[in-house]
């Protein structure tokens, strides 16, 4: 199964020029993390999220 952990989140709207999500994003990405910036569109945002997925079960060999 695959999930998102929001890291953060960055109203849409922020001053002509910034780029606060994607600075966020930049020094997760710095200390190791493989954050990245996504747009939530119901609420008008940008999430900065780390996906991380769970390896697949494996049956016990008998």
């Amino acid at each position: 199964m695959n999930s998102r952990v929001v890291l953060e989140r960055f109203p849409a709207g922020g001053p002509r020029g910034s780029w606060p999500a994607e600075e966020f994003a930049r020094a997760r990405r710095m200390e190791g993390q493989r954050a990245e910036v996504v747009m939530d569109l119901a609420s008008d945002a940008f999430l900065v999220i780390v996906r991380q997925s769970e390896a697949p079960e494996v049956a016990a060999a008998a």
